[in-house]
């Protein structure tokens, strides 16, 4: 464990922390304004290659902004990294579920979405030369399938 600081070191990283936290929240600010056309009319990232690099942006601030904080306000730092790693690993677990049930989600969505089309699609009459409802089995017992 680290040395314990004074209270004039503790305030200066401190101050140090909530300028670097606003300086990357007003460039987050920003870029999404640049990505959604609000800074620069007629720029817009919301398809294609560019949204995807604005999204890992955000990803990215988000990602280091949650370090920042957990590491230097709530002192993991300075903590033993057994202690580490019993808060981090069920995080990123947490962290894994939640897009593995957005995933999952999304795929029954889309599955829903086909049935929903299929029930709603008008019946296609079929031709006089074609059976309809069961098909009937010469020489079976019960004269069709199922």
């Amino acid at each position: 464990m680290a040395a314990h600081h004074t209270y004039e070191e503790q305030k200066a990283l401190v101050f140090y922390g909530l300028k670097l936290l606003g300086a990357i929240t007003i460039v987050e600010v920003l870029v999404a304004l640049l990505a959604k056309g609000h800074l620069i009319h007629g720029v817009n990232f919301t398809h294609g290659f560019g949204h995807y690099i604005y999204m890992a942006l955000m990803v990215g601030f988000s990602i280091y902004k949650a370090y920042f904080i957990i590491f230097n306000f709530m002192h993991m730092a300075l903590e033993a990294r057994g202690l580490v790693l019993t808060v981090l690993l069920p995080t990123t677990l947490l962290i894994w579920a939640i897009i593995a049930f957005f995933q999952e989600g999304s795929s029954w969505g889309a599955r829903r979405e086909q049935i929903k089309e299929k029930n709603e699609a008008p019946a296609k009459p079929a031709s006089s030369g074609q059976p309809q409802g069961y098909y009937m089995i010469p020489g079976s017992p019960t004269g069709c399938l199922g």
